[in-house]
């Protein structure tokens, strides 16, 4: 794909750095890039050709450091389907940062409670997911160079992973629930029928992001984890209608043991998986 390698040409004129996992910050958890030793500061508007997140709080640019002893390269702020990019402009990111040299992608959203044993506040680690209400990101001709026409997806949030984080979070002493998580297009929330459909088809949580980007990196071979903030029941379980304030108010709430939990699950994936 000759897009993304111009892509990656640019970026490699403006730094050499060389991350081992990519960190992909959703709403609420912006301001963690900001707390690991950082290296170099790019924003998209200075990579020719990028798209460029139009979403409040999503400050557009990636963060290249050190989280410990990891080094990491990390999204502050992701583009959405919704905003009027292809599904392939979305996944841009993604790939660019495997093509960096990222070999683990941790991706965090934040997202609607469908399972009515979750509570805005709770933090989902994603054990799979359903991709079928959005357009696949690998539809159109397959570049061989970046991964196979059919690829895998058995284990889309790679097993070992998720064990690593179930150990952190527990050694942490921070609850976590495990559940499947589903896209939609967005921007509008969706529906109390859309939500009974959701639960019927198994759903444990609903979002507009993450799915997509973990279809494209499993594409590339890239190992997959994700980890949801329940920011909100989803529409018709509570009385109350849904918002954007709502879901950043509660993201921000328990922002500082989500970020907790992400470093130290990143640290212990450098030490037992990367290089254990």
């Amino acid at each position: 794909m000759k897009e993304l390698q111009n892509m990656y040409e640019n970026i490699r004129k403006k730094t050499a750095f060389q991350p081992e996992a990519a960190l992909v910050l959703g709403s609420g958890l912006g301001n963690f890039a900001e707390t690991i030793r950082i290296e170099k500061t790019l924003d998209y508007r200075e990579i020719d050709g990028f798209p460029v997140s139009t979403v409040p709080g999503h400050k557009g640019r990636f963060i290249f450091g050190y989280v410990d002893d990891l080094p990491v390269v990390i999204m502050q702020g992701r583009v959405h389907y919704y905003e009027g990019y292809s599904m392939r402009e979305v996944t841009l990111p993604i790939r660019l940062m495997g093509l960096m040299g990222a070999r683990v992608l941790f991706l965090t959203n934040a997202s609607g409670g469908v399972n009515m044993g979750y509570q805005a506040g709770d933090f989902m680690m994603i054990q799979d997911h359903i991709s079928c209400m959005i357009p696949s990101p690998l539809i159109g001709p397959n570049d061989e160079t970046l991964g196979p026409r059919f690829p895998d997806m058995s284990d889309p949030y790679d097993s070992r992973l998720r064990e690593i984080i179930r150990r952190t979070a527990e050694a942490e002493q921070i609850p976590l629930k495990e559940g499947v998580y589903l896209q939609l297009t967005g921007p509008a929330y969706e529906t109390p029928a859309e939500i009974r459909m959701a639960r019927a088809f198994g759903a444990d949580a609903v979002g507009m992001s993450t799915v997509c980007e973990a279809i494209a990196a499993n594409h590339m071979g890239m190992k997959v984890c994700g980890i949801s903030c329940i920011t909100n029941m989803a529409s018709g379980i509570l009385p109350q209608p849904l918002s954007h304030s709502e879901v950043q108010e509660t993201a921000d709430r328990v922002a500082p043991l989500f970020e907790r939990l992400v470093r130290k699950s990143l640290t212990a994936i450098y030490h037992e998986y990367l290089h254990g």
